[in-house]
């Protein structure tokens, strides 16, 4: 099969892109590099060193014999896109390509406009070419958990049945995203599903949840394949910062009560997922939604488990509280179904399979490249702003 990975450099995308084409897959990338410039603008490097995508793809070939074809471009022009999916002429679209971060969505005016005009505009050319072009193939869109919220109900996976004043339809899932970076989410799985409607095009569309892991079985092969880990506050995650402050020997930063909660998988397990979503593809005209997650856990569960793991290496850390820099309920109802999935065969690895073995040890191995002045939060979602974001919003 011909598969296409946008956003083919990313911490994602690049796992993704060696996974499909270890099984046999013609293979293809697309990035413009834009989330190194990000990073740059940010100071926020990742904490393992990451070879340029170009170099990665050669050393692809060098260990294992495969080839991965490597489009640059920026999926904001149109003409690009064309002629990519003219060239390439994909079977199947995985769409990771774009800005990641619900953070630096909030950091500024700037920000928070490039972040919906990048995200929307991209998806919708993407959408517009492939009817032109591709108009069978498959589009597996990233997007996440976070369009739904936390709501006082069951989050069914997509779609819900409603009865109102006697009437039953089954209706789109409400959305109450929680920053303009998850919105740019909902407007995508809107713009998706009417172009399935109208164009007849197919999408699976990936409600993926926070993903953790920094291995998999292709980056093992050698260390030049190794993908990017971010622990900063920006392109970080609660769980990544949490493990390393616990090998710097820094207090463990729960925002508020943590009693926040949200779904977790392991890396592994995304790229099972987009296999799967793969060969198991929707009918022409049909949009369909997986919530894409193993494991529920609140900010303080993660706390406590990645204290105790560490200290079987031997750091002892402690837990404090920060006021929450994001406007969130502090604790909440929480229970998504993710049965699509599992269905489809998905064996789900654990938080606790890996977080010592893999992480910590990844981690520990990295401490001398450890900085401490990104990990705090800067970034306020009601709008206040630190002495650090104002910094953020003067670069231009």
């Amino acid at each position: 099969m011909r598969i296409l990975i946008l956003g083919g450099d990313g911490y994602l995308g690049w796992p993704t892109a060696m996974y499909l084409s270890g099984r046999d897959h013609e293979v293809a990338v697309l990035d413009n590099f834009s989330k190194r410039a990000w990073e740059l603008e940010l100071n926020a490097a990742p904490l393992v060193p990451v070879r340029t995508l170009r170099n990665r793809v050669s050393t692809w070939k060098e260990v294992t014999g495969r080839n991965i074809s490597l489009f640059v471009g920026d999926l904001c022009e149109y003409d690009l896109v064309n002629d990519v999916l003219r060239e390439f002429r994909p079977d199947a679209i995985v769409h990771f390509g774009e800005q990641p971060s619900a953070p630096y969505s909030m950091i500024d005016q700037r920000r928070c406009v490039m972040t919906q005009v990048n995200n929307i505009t991209g998806t919708l050319n993407l959408l517009w070419s492939m009817r032109e072009h591709v108009p069978s193939a498959h589009l597996v869109k990233l997007g996440t958990m976070g369009e739904y919220g936390t709501p006082n109900i069951d989050i069914e996976e997509g779609f819900i049945e409603i009865e109102h004043r006697g009437r039953k339809d089954v209706l789109p899932f409400p959305k109450q995203p929680g920053s303009f970076y998850h919105l740019s989410k909902v407007h995508d799985s809107h713009n998706i599903t009417f172009a399935c409607k109208v164009w007849k095009l197919r999408s699976t569309d990936l409600h993926q949840g926070v993903v953790y892991g920094v291995a998999t079985n292709e980056t093992e092969l050698d260390p030049r394949l190794a993908t990017s880990f971010h622990y900063d506050e920006v392109f970080g995650t609660a769980l990544n910062r949490f493990c390393v402050q616990a090998i710097a020997g820094i207090p463990l930063t729960v925002y508020g009560k943590g009693g926040q909660t949200r779904g977790f998988l392991n890396i592994r397990d995304t790229l099972r997922c987009v296999e799967l979503s793969i060969l198991n593809p929707p009918q022409a005209g049909e949009y369909r939604a997986f919530n894409q997650f193993t494991q529920s856990f609140s900010v303080i569960e993660l706390a406590e488990t990645v204290q105790k793991q560490a200290e079987k290496l031997g750091f002892r850390v402690a837990i404090n509280h920060l006021p929450n820099p994001r406007v969130e309920a502090e604790t909440h109802y929480y229970n998504p179904r993710h049965q699509k999935l599992l269905d489809l065969g998905l064996q789900p690895h654990l938080l606790s399979d890996v977080l010592v073995d893999s992480m910590l040890v990844t981690i520990r191995d990295h401490a001398h490249r450890i900085r401490h002045d990104v990990i705090l939060p800067q970034v306020r979602w009601d709008g206040t702003s630190s002495a650090a974001t104002k910094a953020y919003a003067s670069v231009s």
